[in-house]
């Protein structure tokens, strides 16, 4: 069980957090727990049969799927198929949404889609949809490697992106904050749909340029203090803004999910590739060992299949999972 630790009581905790985990790991390492206590997960499109057998007889728990706007007469069929196999679709994975848009009809057809995402995740027995709220680009930027991030704690805004001159990053500062602003008021009125459905929206980045840094990405994340509002932390998704660990660390219980994903940076640790798990610079035992520290022991669900084998991924996994 995870321990039990509300958003607002976090938030006053977060500042310590990171001496007390460092102290905590000096004074003694803790064991990691088998790795039978982990839920593994591969992602699919629409459920079948074949598919999900192949992927169960590898060793996998269950599966995540895209397959966001099942009708839940449908999604019901398919949370039958798989509970008779002994399998679990645990997410639905919602993605990209407009929520930022300057065209109503967008925002309204992305709240829509979020709640037929929620409404499936319920019928297929899943207890969480993933979900992007958007993105900004077309306008100068820091590098991935240049952010040096100054923000106001209760409203999430950007103060500064860089140390020095910020006025050429003007427009990415104004489109961040904006951006900040719309996310929550679109995810706040989608809240009751969750509740209701008892599913919970993991919130996730993928270099859609905001919330780059540990602190900033948790603070927005907290800033709802809802139970229905979390993350699904994607470890690949964060490697070239900072090791993924310091986000591990600054989300602790707000993490919900895990994507299990490799990105290999370039020699000058500038920018790189997404890569097969285990040949990136991941550092998987120093990763693992801070998800057990914030108490996370939950699914682990594999992005990307880069060519493995079924059974591939599963080894390559059990090895994360094991500390190594």
């Amino acid at each position: 069980m995870r321990k039990s630790l509300t958003r607002r009581d976090f938030l006053k905790a977060s500042a310590a957090a990171p001496v007390a985990l460092t102290a905590a790991s000096a004074s003694k390492t803790k064991t990691l727990p088998p790795k039978s206590t982990w839920k593994k997960a591969l992602i699919v499109n629409e459920p079948e049969e074949d598919e999900l057998r192949q992927i169960m007889e590898a060793g996998f728990d269950g599966v995540a799927t895209r397959a966001a706007d099942m009708s839940t007469k449908h999604a019901a069929k398919a949370r039958k198929m798989a509970e008779n196999m002994g399998m679990r679709i645990h997410s639905v994975r919602r993605g990209w949404m407009n929520f930022n848009s300057s065209d109503k009809s967008a925002i309204k057809e992305s709240y829509e889609q979020v709640k037929r995402s929620l409404r499936a995740a319920q019928a297929i027995g899943g207890n969480s949809i993933l979900m992007i709220p958007c993105r900004i680009g077309g306008m100068k930027m820091p590098k991935a490697w240049e952010f040096d991030v100054e923000f106001d704690p209760d409203t999430g805004h950007l103060k500064r992106v860089v140390k020095g001159d910020n006025a050429p990053y003007s427009d990415y500062i104004k489109a961040h904050n904006y951006s900040t602003d719309a996310s929550k008021e679109a995810i706040k009125r989608l809240i009751p749909v969750a509740k209701e459905c008892g599913v919970v929206m993991g919130i996730e980045n993928v270099w859609n340029n905001l919330w780059v840094t540990p602190e900033l990405f948790q603070n927005f994340i907290a800033s709802f203090d809802s139970k229905w509002v979390q993350t699904t932390y994607d470890i690949g998704n964060h490697v070239k803004y900072a090791p993924p660990e310091d986000f591990v660390k600054a989300l602790g219980p707000l993490i919900y999910k895990v994507d299990v994903k490799d990105f290999k940076l370039n020699p000058d640790g500038h920018g790189g590739k997404f890569i097969a798990i285990r040949e990136g610079s991941v550092n998987w035992p120093k990763v693992m060992q801070c998800l057990h520290e914030v108490d996370y022991h939950g699914w682990m669900t594999i992005e990307g299949r880069h060519g493995l084998s079924v059974d591939e991924l599963s080894r390559r996994l059990d090895l994360i999972l094991s500390g190594k």
